[in-house]
């Protein structure tokens, strides 16, 4: 961009500036970025911002709508979101991250998860201002000499220098070559749609990056990349997961998705407010402030489970669930309620459901705990994984089911 014209760095260019940045892990190379929100401010033409998500699984979690909230930010600027639904790709299978090759998934697979994929992105994104395009459009096209074409385009030395990449070679363990297209395919997407930036999470990097190589081969001027942290999950340590069964679905009931809010510590919330709030920073501040002068942290607590429950559902719902919230901690536990002692401290949480007589299997209290029926004086326990230490525990299993587990 050294022989563009140079337009103005206005108050405007530097708030704009100042939201890409919010909550960011990395945006590079941050001078082209400016340079370009300036001539975009000068010109009135809106810059092309692409996410490319593989529909890899039916749903999006909580976890996902991080980078969503950032398109939302930026399409909020006036710029062109495009939301890449990566069906060719897919059938690669994406190795970043992954030790071991990844096994693609069948065209039906695809087919039948992309069909929900815009459906709950929407949800964050404003629809009317949104590109919906899927990369089989260019993709297959390609065909064979146009792919050997492409692969020519980059080395297999650079390609080792990824991470994932290296790590399996040295340890021997295989590395298919048609995992090699997976990046070349993608960095091929922002030369298709001639993107400005592209956003991924931080494993993504590489891949961000090959589109940047890739738009100078072909002539064009280099997008820059923004990338997102993973938000670890309720657990607090994992990054969010449905393996994990850490996460909170965007479809799931208002008053699961608002106690399950609730259940984070009060330092992860904090994480949680920059990158899936929609309050300023100023106001996060100022929040914070107050808890540390003295404020209860779950105020604030409840105060974000209540915005994020009504960006996914209304901002009645979120009251309602609210409500229920507070009736079950205060008035929904009976003064007389079965005392059961076990011994055996630290237990898992499912184990002591069966041993109360909660459930009546394991298997049961994991799929109640999964489905955010399990709670503790009111609070739900989310976590499949969780022991529970010595001392005295007010269990509840769905409406009806109370014990006082005194464990030893």
């Amino acid at each position: 961009m050294s022989d563009a014209p140079q337009f103005p760095v206005t108050d405007a260019v530097l708030e704009a500036l100042a939201i890409t940045r919010r909550g960011v892990d990395e945006l590079l190379p941050e001078a082209e970025w400016t340079k370009k929100l300036a001539r975009s401010a000068a010109t009135g033409v809106p810059l092309r911002i692409k996410l490319g998500l593989d529909p890899t699984a039916p749903d999006i979690h909580v976890g996902h709508t991080v980078v969503l909230n950032k398109m939302r930010q930026l399409q909020d600027l006036g710029h062109q979101v495009i939301f890449l639904i990566g069906d060719f790709t897919s059938l690669i299978g994406d190795p970043s991250g992954r030790n071991a090759t990844r096994p693609p998934l069948t065209a039906e697979q695809i087919k039948a998860n992309a069909e929900t994929y815009y459906a709950q992105a929407k949800l964050v994104l404003d629809p009317a201002r949104t590109e919906i395009r899927y990369n089989s459009e260019w993709s297959e096209p390609l065909g064979a000499a146009g792919m050997i074409q492409l692969a020519a385009r980059y080395t297999v030395a650079r390609m080792l220098e990824r991470d994932d990449f290296t790590k399996r070679f040295a340890a021997h363990t295989p590395i298919s070559v048609h995992e090699f297209l997976y990046p070349l395919m993608q960095g091929y997407d922002s030369v298709a749609l001639k993107s400005d930036l592209e956003l991924g999470g931080t494993d993504q990097k590489f891949n961000l990056l090959m589109g940047r190589h890739l738009q100078q081969e072909y002539g064009q001027e280099p997008q820059c990349i923004l990338t997102m942290p993973l938000l670890e999950g309720l657990d607090g340590v994992e990054k969010m997961s449905k393996s994990k069964n850490n996460y909170i679905g965007i479809t799931e009931p208002a008053n699961t998705m608002f106690a399950k809010v609730l259940s984070i510590s009060d330092v992860q919330m904090w994480k949680w407010y920059e990158l899936l709030s929609f309050k300023s920073m100023d106001e996060i501040a100022r929040l914070k402030a107050e808890v540390a002068a003295g404020r209860n942290p779950k105020d604030a607590k409840v105060m974000l489970a209540k915005e994020i429950t009504a960006r996914f559902h209304s901002a009645a719902a979120a009251e309602g669930a609210e409500q229920d919230f507070n009736n079950r901690a205060k008035g929904g536990i009976p003064d007389e309620i079965p005392e059961v002692q076990l011994s055996g401290a630290p237990m898992g949480l499912a184990q002591v459901l069966k041993a109360a007589g909660l459930v009546p299997s394991t298997s049961e209290g994991l799929r109640m705990i999964e489905q955010g029926g399990v709670r503790r004086s009111g609070e739900v326990l989310s976590d499949k994984g969780l022991k529970l230490d010595a001392g005295e525990h007010v269990l509840q299993v769905g409406k009806r089911k109370f014990a006082r587990v005194t464990l030893s």
